[in-house]
């Protein structure tokens, strides 16, 4: 057995970043850049009013105040889409809307409040010093600078700024292809009728989910029987395909087949087994010109697998490093734990904050890799080394989070 750094190391070696394609911008929520997004014009194009009010020179309010208004004449409007075209001259003011472009010959604005007007004058109650309330062009950005740096996973907010540089179309790299295939004579398909010896297959439809989460199109091959021909030929389905995960059949059982018949293909293996808990039975290689990522068949052990070694797969295909920037969270142990063996173990946990405002976190009493309710109800998981010495309560230790981002984009 290897470690699980040094399982990972192998397995992320066989990956870089896929080609670069270009989808428009209503397109690329999610997707990770290829290339920078430059911004093709200036925003504001204009100087604009940060407020409703009157458009008027500084100098002729500097004295204005709410018992002396200084008294303008009133020459137009300048709004949204529709800019005053003459120019504000002495004693002259424009009544302006946010976002409105502000006229030649102005350099402030007065707010509304401030003001009271008639039909052909406003007074203006309070001083203003050049430029307040006015976002000059290019306040927000210019022409030619980069607002979004390649290698960034686009969020809304992206796509928005995006559009408002005038990009219409955005290089981002392909989304990973991945094919997943259940094994196993025991498994049916949710709804389908189940047999005496029969439970219902759950690993493919939750790798899927997690492979569309990350960014990547998965395409589930159904199950393989347990069966050579039936395995090669369900394999077979990914061809095209950047990655093939199985579930199942890694192990070294009667009935454990993909090894066996992935190796008359022609598969090389990198990793066959890994000193960790839950999740042993892991197997990496390539199948023909597929690699191929064979994870085991206890749902747990698939879950918490594929967190580990599938989840940094597709963040390396898509452009991004494999794992998230920040540094490893830490919780304050809520019950003791024993000395760890030589396996590294990741103890499904729930987390709490404490009285003083930090996590605490509590392993669930049972651990065994085939409680599924348990591991959906997890926030996190507890990693412990191999050969870790007991832990007391109060004790902090290392956490991988299962929410607000684990599993997530």
């Amino acid at each position: 057995m290897i470690s699980v750094a040094e399982a990972r190391t192998r397995i992320l070696a066989a990956f870089a970043a896929l080609p670069a394609e270009t989808v428009a911008l209503p397109d690329a929520l999610g997707r990770v850049l290829a290339e920078p997004v430059v911004a093709r014009l200036t925003q504001p194009p204009f100087d604009a009013a940060a407020m409703d009010g009157w458009a008027v020179r500084a100098a002729d309010v500097a004295e204005a105040c709410a018992d002396h208004p200084v008294t303008l004449r009133r020459i137009g409007e300048s709004a949204a889409g529709h800019a005053f075209s003459s120019r504000v001259g002495p004693g002259e003011a424009v009544r302006i809307f946010t976002g409105a472009p502000l006229p030649a010959g102005a350099d402030a604005v007065v707010m509304q409040e401030d003001c009271t007007a008639d039909a052909h004058t406003v007074r203006i109650g309070r001083a203003v010093a050049a430029g307040r309330f006015v976002r000059h062009a290019g306040f927000d950005f210019a022409a030619g600078q980069e607002l979004l740096p390649k290698g960034r996973r686009l969020t809304a907010r992206d796509v928005a700024l995006a559009a408002g540089a005038n990009v219409p179309w955005l290089a981002v790299h392909r989304r990973p292809r991945v094919a997943v295939l259940a094994t196993g004579d025991e498994i049916a398909l949710p709804g389908d009728p189940l047999g005496p010896s029969q439970i219902v297959s759950t690993n493919a439809l939750g790798l899927c989910a997690l492979v569309t989460t990350q960014g990547g199109v998965a395409h589930n091959l159904g199950i393989a029987r347990d069966t050579a021909e039936s395995v090669a030929a369900m394999a077979a389905g990914a061809a095209g395909c950047d990655l093939l995960v199985t579930t199942g059949g890694a192990a070294q059982g009667d009935y454990d087949l993909v090894r066996d018949v992935l190796a008359d293909k022609g598969v090389s293996l990198d990793v066959h087994a890994i000193a960790m808990r839950p999740g042993k039975a892991v197997m990496f290689g390539r199948a023909g010109s597929v690699p191929l990522l064979g994870l085991p068949g206890n749902p747990v052990s698939t879950g918490v697998t594929a967190l580990l070694f599938l989840r940094p797969v597709l963040r390396v295909l898509q452009g991004l490093p494999p794992d998230e920037d920040a540094g490893p969270v830490r919780a304050r142990l809520a019950v003791a734990l024993k000395a760890n063996d030589r396996r590294e173990d990741y103890l499904r946990a729930t987390l709490a904050t404490g009285a003083d405002g930090g996590l605490t976190v509590t392993p669930f009493a049972r651990q065994d890799s085939a409680l599924t309710s348990l591991y959906a109800r997890a926030d996190c998981l507890i990693r412990r080394a191999a050969h870790a010495p007991p832990a007391s309560p109060g004790e902090m230790v290392e956490i991988l989070s299962l929410s607000g981002g684990a599993l997530n984009p």
